[in-house]
């Protein structure tokens, strides 16, 4: 009797154990258990840790409540300037409603999948290929709006979407290219052309300064000339400065002005400064020094005229006798 009183214990022994076993459920920090009990869902969503269910009756399904991150194939379509285009995507979404991502959707990944295609080649019609490359903000919040719309129904929250990559056909490319290349060079024209108005400015004034001192202009001429001096394979031709012309006319009407013999200045410097100091100051000397000793030695050295001179030259001869 107690042998048999023992087996009956062990039996039920084993039969709790049993099925606390087939009943014992554990769901993770992460997970939402929803229990089935004959078919019909329970409104309790089980949390995580430890949790029960009826054996044979109850259904328990976990639900992933992390952020799911789902890359978008790249789609194909035509904006609506006529530009054919291939545009890639990620959505990041997670679920809120366990038991609507179990009920109203038979599966929800495969749903928001879907749903983001669909909505990238229609963000694709509605826009232009410069809103797809320069204003990408703006198309991300309109497609994560299209896509959470029908989402919400399924308990599913979209949190992100972002357009990762547009693909342009090649020449459309060398297309682009042409234009940023001839917008800078526009550009860089009215960048130089400004810097040449900058530049005419300033040499004016420059030369404004040295016209006042036309010394300037000589200690700017020696300074280009030790410039060019310094590379040794160039051949440097100095022009005659007009400004020492100019020197020399002035010294020469000073000089001629002071000695009483020019009255009129000479059309050309040139000519004057030549002439003047070898005609004037040689002649006179010359003539003066040269006239008296020859003609005091011719009278000394000649002898007195004959007779006939004397009276051929009249009274002025007899008058010395």
């Amino acid at each position: 009797m107690v042998e048999e009183l023992v087996a009956a214990g062990v039996a039920l022994v084993s039969a709790g154990a049993v099925y606390a076993m087939a009943a014992a459920r554990v769901v993770k920090q992460y997970e939402r258990g929803v229990v089935f009990r004959l078919g019909r869902l329970r409104p309790d969503v089980r949390g995580p840790g430890f949790t029960m269910i009826v054996p044979g009756i109850d259904k328990l399904r976990k639900v992933n409540m992390q952020i799911v991150t789902m890359p978008v194939p790249a789609q194909e379509g035509i904006t609506r300037d006529n530009v054919t285009v291939r545009v890639d995507a990620v959505v990041y979404f997670r679920v809120t409603g366990p038991a609507e991502a179990v009920v109203r959707v038979e599966d929800y990944r495969f749903a928001v999948s879907q749903m983001a295609q669909t909505s990238l080649r229609s963000i694709i019609g509605k826009s232009e290929l410069d809103d797809l490359l320069s204003d990408r903000e703006k198309l991300n919040q309109g497609l994560e709006l299209m896509i959470d719309s029908p989402a919400v129904e399924w308990g599913v929250t979209i949190d992100r979407v972002e357009i990762k990559d547009v693909s342009l056909p090649e020449t459309m490319k060398r297309s682009m290219a042409r234009q940023a290349e001839a917008d800078r060079e526009r550009r860089a024209r009215v960048i130089n052309a400004d810097a040449e108005l900058q530049a005419s400015k300033k040499l004016a004034e420059a030369a404004k300064e040295m016209s006042e001192q036309p010394a300037a202009l000589q200690l700017r001429l020696l300074q280009t000339v030790v410039a060019v001096a310094a590379e040794k394979n160039s051949t440097l031709v100095l022009p005659f400065p007009v400004e020492l012309l100019r020197f020399l006319e002035k010294a020469q009407q000073g000089v001629g002005g002071g000695s009483g013999v020019v009255q009129q200045p000479v059309p050309q410097p040139v000519q004057q400064s030549v002439q003047e100091p070898v005609q004037e100051p040689v002649q006179e000397p010359v003539q003066q020094s040269v006239q008296e000793p020859v003609q005091q030695s011719v009278q000394e050295q000649l002898p007195s005229p004959p007779p006939r001179l004397d009276a051929a030259a009249g009274g002025s001869v007899s008058g010395q006798d």
